[in-house]
């Protein structure tokens, strides 16, 4: 797989949370619908965002930047639902 086939989408955190396990969770259910990997890069760490225990170990408290990325153009749909999702600062808004 090269990067070219890769698509990313970069997001801020915007819940006054952060990430914990809610979110972690709903990331997960919506990653798991994906046909290839999707990752969560924060602060150079990159994790499986089909697990909700590689989310976990990011420490992403309010403000932090994260990027997405899907391997293939296919899951673009499954991108822009988790974008959204951390986006609206998943409900707790």
């Amino acid at each position: 797989m090269t990067e070219d086939a890769m698509i990313s989408r970069d997001i801020t955190l915007t819940n006054a949370l952060g990430l914990h396990a809610r979110p972690a969770a709903q990331i997960a259910m919506l990653a798991a619908k994906a046909i290839y990997r999707v990752w969560m890069i924060s602060d150079g760490e990159q994790v499986d965002a089909k697990s909700i225990i590689d989310i976990l170990s990011l420490y992403c408290p309010k403000g932090s930047p994260i990027r997405f990325v899907v391997e293939n153009a296919q899951d673009i749909e499954t991108l822009n639902a988790i974008a959204a999702l951390a986006e609206s600062g998943f409900g707790e808004n």
